[in-house]
């Protein structure tokens, strides 16, 4: 089973399948191996995974009543990611702000699942930001 896996990472690396078919097959992989189910029980074959559909949730509220709510997707999330980061570094003006930041440790957290709060800022003037994915 080992080697199989290996040749479904290959193909996922080398772009010919994308990460949730990858991670699919090797479920089925598993499942095959132990002769038990490992998928949740609501888990469909066709049916993206359900964290995809998932909602990063960002909160800013300040204290002078400027409030900010934006709600993304993990899908665009992830896109966007991709290229925005890519894009933002090849830009003279906006490199400086983008080089710190490790791209594939986000890729990381959300190819993990990371659920739930992921930041929560409380200033002393009463201005909150909360991001949570839900």
């Amino acid at each position: 089973m080992k080697n199989e896996i290996e040749k479904v990472l290959t193909m996922v690396q080398e772009g010919k399948i994308d990460a949730e078919k990858g991670s699919e097959l090797i479920h089925v992989l598993k499942e095959k191996e132990h002769g038990t189910s490992v998928r949740p029980s609501n888990f469909t074959p066709n049916s993206p995974s359900s964290y995809m559909d998932k909602t990063l949730k960002i909160r800013v509220k300040s204290a002078e009543s400027d409030n900010v709510n934006v709600n993304l997707p993990i899908k665009l999330v992830k896109v966007v990611l991709a290229a925005g980061h890519n894009i933002a570094s090849k830009i003279p003006q906006s490199e400086q702000y983008v080089k710190d930041i490790d791209i594939d440790l986000i890729f990381d957290a959300i190819e993990n699942e990371l659920d739930g709060q992921i930041v929560d800022v409380k200033s002393a003037n009463g201005d909150t930001v909360s991001i949570v994915i839900e």
